[in-house]
């Protein structure tokens, strides 16, 4: 295990089977044991009666394979005495005079417990009552077998290093209540299914979709492998499925219909499944049957930084194109709904928001404009309003009047230099010092034109600022800080960006078009100093604060998966490896961890706004945290790992 970040490396086999032949699959199950170790593989998983073959028929009958299995597994356990990856096999076994379908949990040497399958087809093609007994009702015992003595029974979970698992047999996992559902809540994180299901067609998508959905339910990693090359064709075709699922999402696949053997490998995140779990106080079940828990003692495999899973450098945009197209529906039509609502609440016809032309308020009026069509109101009751100061570039401005007039909103343009230069005068402020007295005066100016503009229409401001922006609180506190609905306060940056694009491409054309491409294009920029002499923006907000990628990885990873520091740096490193440096890495974070600590005052007195995926600011849902909370331990723990990050990276 990974003891330093959490993870477990489990692989799903699918070995070649000889039918009756017990000593080859052994043996072919011994390469799959070395090979799984010399990958660093703590548990592998081999399919449903794998050392005598799923199709043997009445064969499993004969006492000669019954006693050629026992044989077999003795002597892969004694061939892997100095191999400490724990092994899965399947195989038949008599106890009290019956015939069980069962797994065998070995490791160097050791035969840990034999599971047998609870629940035993009697339809279509999987009419096994003419073999095999049920085991559901086997508890608390033991079993003589393969020269050891070993627990036996429905009722086993396994402890590795601290990190619990379950087994279960093919259909256990297709019945309405399965095994693994009360392995999981009694605290296994892994279970591992041995199957041997036929395939037929259109039956993959559904087996794949089946995993994923066990493995969210549970709140577990779900390691699958099922039979292939060499299982008899007599009725049935096994096209040898291995599938390893983690919490709804689904780590990898196995080619299938291939004719050599495979293996899936991932590292399971248990510590991403143990906060999840921990998080939910609804997982539970009071009627679960106690377990015993098996602690098996082999040495532990370490490895470090070498991470078998992908990495998503942006968790919060899809990076399947479809989903992402999904997924810009389905947050527009969150927003706008939500605003709907609100409107309907207080019977407001009309909503004031401000336009400059950047990302934020885009996607804002976008959204607006689709909460009026779903209202069926007229988009003349949006007022758009761009209040040009002293950084407002010639780029930004042009946009915000072609995309209200393109949209049909009714365009306000009030500029804010005359009232600020004023109000710099009134408080004493020397201009000529750019102090942050410059800049946010402007914001709070512009945030008062809008509430007061918003009282003589009777209407409603909508705020603009994104939840990346009140992550970091990089916002004017009672200026872009505060409206009366927040309708990006849960869309962050990185997302915000392919929204706007995704529109642009979706559901415009001509100049509405080309405006919302040139928005994405744009630096990404308060516009509070003056421009350039070229007229091109100065300020720009990720050289001050940092890339936003990089900002929403760390507060993704921060609140969603709930990590360390450590944890974060390192993941980072990984998902960024081509873009950013260790150095580089470290220092945003730092700043990540400094302003989502300061500035949480900010998100206390943040308005309303629709949620819209798994992360949220909001002080009345998702994040209850203290104003004064302090950020010295997380601050000290990326400082102390900046020595070992350049070993990992």
């Amino acid at each position: 295990m990974n003891n330093r970040y959490g993870y477990v490396r489990v692989a799903a086999a699918v070995p070649r089977v000889h039918i009756a032949d017990a000593q080859r699959n052994a043996e072919g199950a011994l390469k799959i044991m070395e090979d799984a170790f010399k990958e660093g593989v703590e548990v592998v998983v081999m399919p449903e009666l794998s050392l005598v073959g799923y199709t043997c028929g009445d064969m499993v009958l004969q006492n000669k394979l019954l006693s050629d299995a026992e044989r077999a597994l003795a002597w892969l356990m004694q061939q892997t005495e100095e191999i400490p990856t724990i092994g899965i096999v399947g195989l038949p076994v008599v106890f009290a005079d019956r015939l069980y379908n069962c797994a065998a949990i070995f490791g160097q040497g050791v035969l840990w417990g034999i599971v047998p399958k609870s629940y035993i087809p009697n339809y279509g093609e999987f009419s096994e009552l003419r073999w095999w007994v049920s085991g559901y009702s086997i508890k608390e015992r033991m079993i003589r077998f393969a020269g050891q003595e070993a627990p036996f029974g429905s009722d086993l979970l396994f402890d590795i290093h601290g990190v619990e698992f379950g087994v279960e047999i093919c259909e256990d996992m297709w019945v309405p209540v399965p095994p693994s559902s009360m392995q999981a809540v009694q605290g296994a994180k892994l279970l591992f299914n041995l199957s041997a299901s036929p395939e037929s067609v259109c039956k993959h998508d559904y087996l794949i979709s089946l995993i994923a959905e066990q493995s969210s339910r549970t709140m577990s990693a779900y390691v699958y492998a099922s039979s292939g090359h060499g299982e008899s064709s007599s009725d049935l075709v096994f096209a040898g499925n291995a599938v390893i699922a983690e919490l709804g999402r689904v780590l990898g696949v196995s080619e299938r219909f291939v004719r050599n053997d495979r293996m899936v490998i991932a590292d399971i995140d248990v510590e991403y499944i143990s906060t999840r779990r921990t998080a939910r106080n609804t997982f539970y079940y009071p009627e679960a049957p106690e377990m015993r828990v098996v602690e098996i003692e082999v040495d532990e495999i370490l490895y470090q930084g070498d991470v078998r899973r992908h990495i998503e450098p942006l968790y919060f945009v899809p990076e399947d194109e479809a989903a992402r197209d999904i997924h810009c529906r389905e947050v527009f039509a969150i927003q706008s709904a939500g605003l709907a609502q609100r409107l309907e609440h207080t019977g407001c016809k009309n909503v004031v928001m401000g336009i400059s032309g950047g990302l934020d308020s885009t996607l804002a009026l976008l959204a607006v404009c689709d909460t009026y069509d779903l209202l069926g109101l007229d988009r003349k009751g949006i007022i758009g309003v761009t209040m040009p100061g002293f950084g407002t570039s010639d780029r930004t401005y042009q946009n915000a009047l072609i995309m209200m007039r393109e949209l049909g909103c009714t365009l306000r343009e009030i500029s804010i230099k005359d009232a600020c230069e004023q109000h710099f005068k009134d408080i004493g402020l020397n201009a000529e010092e750019r102090s942050v007295a410059y800049e946010n005066s402007q914001a709070r100016e512009r945030t008062q034109i809008l509430m007061d503009v918003a009282n003589m229409c009777g209407g409603m401001v909508v705020g603009t600022g994104d939840m990346s922006e009140l992550a970091l609180g990089w916002a004017t506190y009672n200026g872009d800080q505060m409206s009366m609905y927040g309708i990006n306060s849960s869309v962050p940056k990185t997302l915000v960006r392919y929204m706007v694009e995704w529109y642009a491409k979706n559901r415009a054309e001509g100049a509405l078009q080309r405006s919302l491409l040139d928005v994405v294009d744009t630096p990404v920029s308060p516009e509070l100093l003056p421009t350039n002499e070229d007229d091109t923006i100065a300020q720009k907000t990720e050289d001050l604060v940092g890339p936003y990628d990089l900002h929403d990885f760390f507060l993704y990873c921060t609140l969603r998966r709930r990590y360390a520091p450590a944890k974060i740096a390192m993941l980072a490193g990984l998902a960024f490896e081509d873009v950013y440096d260790k150095a580089t890495i470290i220092k945003w974070l730092k700043v990540f961890f400094r302003r989502f600590f300061s500035q949480q005052f900010k998100r206390s007195a943040m308005p309303d706004g629709p949620k819209v995926g798994a992360v949220g600011l909001s002080p009345r849902g998702d994040l209850h945290m203290p104003s004064d909370a302090q950020e010295r331990a997380w601050l000290q723990e990326v400082t102390d790992m900046e020595q070992e990050l350049d070993a990992l990276l």
